[in-house]
């Protein structure tokens, strides 16, 4: 979805407000594919803010479905947030030599999808927990352990004591 700037670069004072659809329908994020369950139309302001300049702000609402970090069952994950970018146009751009800041704008045109979809990916919280004292998984038999307990051995000897329990295995006769 291609937003044009041409009047908000060279009208000083000019606004443009739209509520733009989000077109994507999934979320790619350090390797995975996450859908959008739930979007709401992203609303975009464009001000001028000087000669060849242009500030552009809006929020975004989504809601993704994605995988528990512990226990890996799906959690709705709703993200609302809003966003500030300036942009210049591109005359300003190369004078200024900020032509490589401007992968949104392709000539005067704004690319309001990529330019969302960069924000996603910021706001993505860094763990997503099904609940904050999420138990996991066991990590012999893989059973959820938020179910109850699944009854494996979970001792783990320390390992300072490897050298001796190896002496005493030396010992054994086989």
């Amino acid at each position: 979805m291609l937003m044009n700037l041409t009047d908000v670069f060279s009208i000083e004072g000019k606004d443009i407000e739209e509520n733009l659809v989000l077109e994507a329908d999934e979320i790619s994020y350090m390797g995975n594919t996450y859908p959008i369950t739930e979007k709401s139309p992203v609303c975009v302001k464009c001000s001028n803010i000087g000669t060849g300049k242009a500030l552009v702000s809006g929020t975004v609402s989504i809601v993704l479905l994605i995988p528990c970090d512990r226990c890996l069952k799906e959690v709705r994950l709703p993200l609302s947030f809003e966003f500030t970018q300036e942009v210049s146009s591109p005359e300003a751009a190369e004078l200024t030599g900020d032509e490589d800041k401007q992968s949104f704008l392709q000539g005067y045109e704004l690319d309001i999808e990529a330019l969302v979809n960069s924000e996603i990916l910021v706001n993505m919280p860094v763990k997503v927990l099904c609940k904050p004292d999420c138990k996991g998984i066991c990590k012999q038999c893989g059973h959820d352990l938020n179910e109850g307990d699944c009854g494996c051995d979970t001792f783990v000897p320390d390992p300072r004591m490897a050298a001796i329990k190896d002496i005493f295995n030396a010992n054994k006769e086989v």
